[in-house]
């Protein structure tokens, strides 16, 4: 099947072809065409399966085909409410899918906007009181502007739900049941989760009008074109081991996962320290920071970028070659979301895990997962010892006040330094 076989209108086919493709992916295969019916959708999609264009591309379609698309219609509407709600569990996120849809929708009359905490809240108001076609959102700030009146909802016909697995975890879902009141009962609705958890079930069921299902990544599988491997070593020897592999493997543009802030921005220093061009990305970073870490790693200022795992969810690179687990996570699901950064769009991936004593259970709760065994790979001059030395006493953790550092995304925040306010699109307000 080619795009041009799906009914998208000539622009969005365009578009599409200006970014090099031509084949959909499976998920774009069967959720396209249910949108474009005007279907609800239930869609089990992991990172890197083309999730993004295969809600973003109908919807488009959908907004200059519909009753409402008209130039006397358009102009009828006050201050351009907007039509299709997209909630994202983070910025990067909420960025990714904003950046998608000025992409694909870059020769129609269409304006987007993307609003998420950690900077300035005026901007948008500014942008909103303009007028929007989509917007994207993560859930605390959308709130912020429904207290602040700031958005109206009234029009929204197409509501999607991204990544409804994380949100769950970062504690959204109140917030979420709270946007869906304020919506019209008349709708389409989209749901996307990586895995179907009872918790989304329930969810999906109170959201979703018979909807068509779609399931193009199994649960917690992890995906066929990423080469796995283990290399079983000594806690103390991470660090050396590691700056050994970017040595002698010449790695570039490596994504490193460690389980804390404070373990990542530590790792970063070491990497630099050691002439390896590294930064951090996690949720205590102001959003400049991370705006500009992520795009130095994308153009390939960067060699590695270390990440925590809600820090990672926005990060969307089609040739990543490598993911390396400097720290294996607590939840074994974290581990297939990790390495399906690698082996997106049926491209080759690497996945390198160092794997210390420690965390022997961990390797046997994700083998268990993805009900296979990962091969073991020795690194002479790093074996692990017999026995495992000590663990060093951890200091106490500070007491947690507030929200989740995850839901930080959301919630109010003040202007950054060098952080966008704002990611808009179309052709009235670029």
């Amino acid at each position: 099947m080619l795009f041009s076989e799906l009914g998208l209108k000539a622009e969005i086919q365009r578009a599409v072809a200006e970014q090099g493709y031509d084949t959909p992916t499976p998920i774009q295969q069967q959720a396209i065409p249910a949108v474009l019916a005007g279907h609800d959708l239930m869609a089990t999609a992991q990172t890197g399966t083309g999730k993004t264009a295969g809600f973003t591309l109908p919807i488009l379609h959908r907004l200059v085909s519909g009753p409402n698309s008209g130039p006397n219609d358009r102009l009828a509407r006050v201050a351009r409410t907007p039509r299709v709600l997209v909630l994202a569990p983070t910025r990067e996120l909420a960025i990714q899918v904003e950046e998608s849809v000025r992409t694909y929708g870059k020769h129609l009359p269409i304006n987007s906007l993307a609003v998420f905490g950690g900077v300035g809240i005026n901007p948008q108001i500014a942008n909103l009181r303009r007028g929007v076609d989509i917007l994207v959102a993560t859930p605390g700030r959308l709130l912020d502007h429904v207290q602040q009146k700031t958005v109206d909802l009234s029009g929204i016909e197409i509501f999607v739900l991204d990544e409804a697995d994380r949100m769950l975890d970062m504690g959204f879902i109140r917030d979420i049941r709270k946007v869906i009141a304020l919506l019209p009962k008349q709708r389409q609705n989209l749901l996307f989760s990586a895995t179907f958890s009872l918790e989304i079930r329930e969810l999906a069921a109170g959201l979703l009008h018979q909807p068509v299902s779609v399931d193009v990544a199994p649960r917690n599988t992890a995906a066929e074109t990423v080469t796995q491997k283990v290399i079983e070593t000594n806690r103390e020897q991470k660090k050396e081991l590691l700056q050994h592999l970017f040595a002698t493997r010449g790695l570039h543009q490596v994504l490193v996962f460690a389980r804390t802030k404070h373990g990542a921005d530590a790792l970063a220093r070491t990497l630099d320290k050691a002439g390896i061009k590294a930064a951090a990305i996690h949720g205590d970073k102001s959003q400049g920071a991370r705006t500009r870490a992520l795009g130095d790693f994308k153009d390939g200022k960067l060699t590695a970028l270390v990440a925590t795992d809600i820090a990672a969810r926005g990060i969307d690179i089609d040739a990543l070659p490598y993911v390396i687990n400097y720290e294996l996570p607590n939840v074994a699901e974290d581990y297939v979301h990790r390495i399906g950064r690698t082996g997106r769009a049926g491209m080759a991936g690497e996945a390198i895990s160092l794997v210390c004593h420690d965390e022997r259970g961990n390797l046997k709760d994700i083998e268990k997962l993805i009900k296979r065994s990962i091969e073991r790979v020795v690194v002479p001059g790093f074996e692990p010892a017999a026995v495992a030395a000590p663990r060093p006493p951890q200091p106490p953790r500070p007491p947690r006040s507030g929200q989740p550092s995850g839901r930080a995304p959301g919630r109010k925040g003040t202007a950054q330094p060098g952080g966008p306010a704002q990611h808009r699109s179309g052709s009235r307000h670029r």
